[in-house]
C-alpha cells in the first residue's frame, strides 16, 4: 500500500514536501519514484530513488527544483519541491519499481502505485 500527502495549494514560489507512506512490502529492497500528470497531459516520471539511496534520478523539468529522498525507519519516500511555478500542477502519485535501481527508465517497471495527491500552484 502507498498513501501520498503534502499536496495542497501553494503560490508560485513556493514549495511542498509530499510524503509517501507505504506498506506490505520490503522497503529497503526496491527502488521508489514519484509521477505526475496534468489535466490533458501524459504521464511525466518527476524523480526515482534507488532502493540503498545513492541513485537519484531528477526529470529535466524539475531538476534542481526537486529533492528525493527516502526514510527506511519510516517506510516513507519524500519529494522536496521548491520554486514552484504553475508548470508544476498535477496530481503527484509514488510507485513501487520492480527493482532496485530506477534504471533504465521505464514507467512499466513500476508495479503498485498510489493514488495520488494534488498540487496546485497559482499566481
Amino acid at each position: 500500500q502507498l498513501v501520498e500527502s503534502g499536496g495542497g495549494l501553494v503560490q508560485t514560489g513556493g514549495s511542498l514536501r509530499l510524503s509517501c507512506a507505504t506498506s506490505g512490502f520490503t522497503f529497503d529492497y526496491y527502488a521508489l519514484g514519484w509521477f505526475r500528470q496534468a489535466p490533458g497531459k501524459e504521464r511525466e516520471e518527476v524523480s526515482c530513488i534507488s532502493s540503498s539511496g545513492d541513485s537519484k534520478y531528477y526529470a529535466d523539468s524539475v531538476k534542481g527544483r526537486f529533492t528525493i529522498s527516502r526514510d527506511s525507519a519510516k517506510n516513507t519516500v519524500y519529494l522536496q519541491m521548491y520554486s514552484l511555478d504553475s508548470e508544476d500542477t498535477a496530481v503527484y502519485s509514488c510507485a513501487i519499481r520492480r527493482s532496485s535501481s530506477c534504471f533504465p527508465l521505464n514507467p512499466y517497471e513500476y508495479a503498485y502505485w498510489g493514488q495520488g495527491t494534488q498540487v496546485t500552484v497559482s499566481s
